[in-house]
């Protein structure tokens, strides 16, 4: 009886595990539409789409011209943030287990000139609702790291 119990525990542990397997990227997924994003950096607008028959998610930040794809990699997330500087940063998200948060850590970075020069290290996005979320992109150049927040509202 106290084998049946344990399979039952490991294979009940193993669906909750492989359920959120990808929760993440659904929720990225949540974001498909128009956005208006206001911060520091002023007001702008950002689009969200599902390419790739519906396996990658497009970031668009319309004003700047760049893009970034999200897309999910075993239970993890990972992005490509095509800059406008002409670098293209990797960030992974372990999974977050369904929480409010998305946390992005940098896992290396294409077309870099040198070591010290400007790149996205880090993005953390935090879902207030369906509406409204918050993005923090954490920018290191010179040993430097500059973080920018960006408020996101779904234009209706």
């Amino acid at each position: 009886m106290k084998k049946v119990i344990a399979s039952l525990f490991l294979l009940s542990f193993c669906l909750t595990s492989s359920a959120f397997a990808g929760s993440d990227f659904d929720r990225m997924k949540s974001l498909v539409g128009e956005w208006e994003s206001s911060g520091t950096e002023g007001k702008t607008r950002v689009r969200y789409e599902l390419i790739s028959n519906g396996t990658a998610l497009m970031e668009t930040i319309i004003s700047e011209n760049m893009v970034t794809i999200y897309h999910p990699d075993g239970e993890a997330t990972l992005m490509t943030h095509y800059c406008a500087i002409g670098n293209q940063p990797r960030m992974r998200a372990q999974s977050s287990r369904g929480g409010d948060t998305i946390a992005f850590q940098f896992v290396d970075v294409a077309n870099l000139k040198k070591a010290d020069e400007g790149h996205m290290r880090r993005l953390v996005i935090k879902f207030q609702d369906k509406d409204h979320l918050t993005q923090d992109w954490t920018w290191r150049e010179n040993g430097k790291e500059v973080k920018t927040t960006f408020r996101l509202q779904r234009v209706k």
